[in-house]
């Protein structure tokens, strides 16, 4: 998703949410935006766990 934006890209983004936001806000939404990154990545790692625990190892005898 973030692949393609490059630096003057993250650059920008960081310029607009400054003037959007306001230089005392910017910490507060950076730390919640990081918080819930991590969430959902741990979420995300938790169903990938589910799964592979769930899904039976395969053996190769069906022939």
């Amino acid at each position: 998703m973030f692949q393609n934006i490059g630096i003057p890209g993250l650059i920008l983004i960081l310029i607009l949410a400054l003037i959007i936001f306001g230089p005392s806000k910017l910490p507060e939404i950076g730390r919640a935006f990081g918080t819930t990154l991590k969430e959902f990545k741990k979420a995300a790692q938790e169903l990938t766990d589910d799964d592979q625990k769930k899904s039976p190892p395969s053996s190769g005898a069906g022939a």
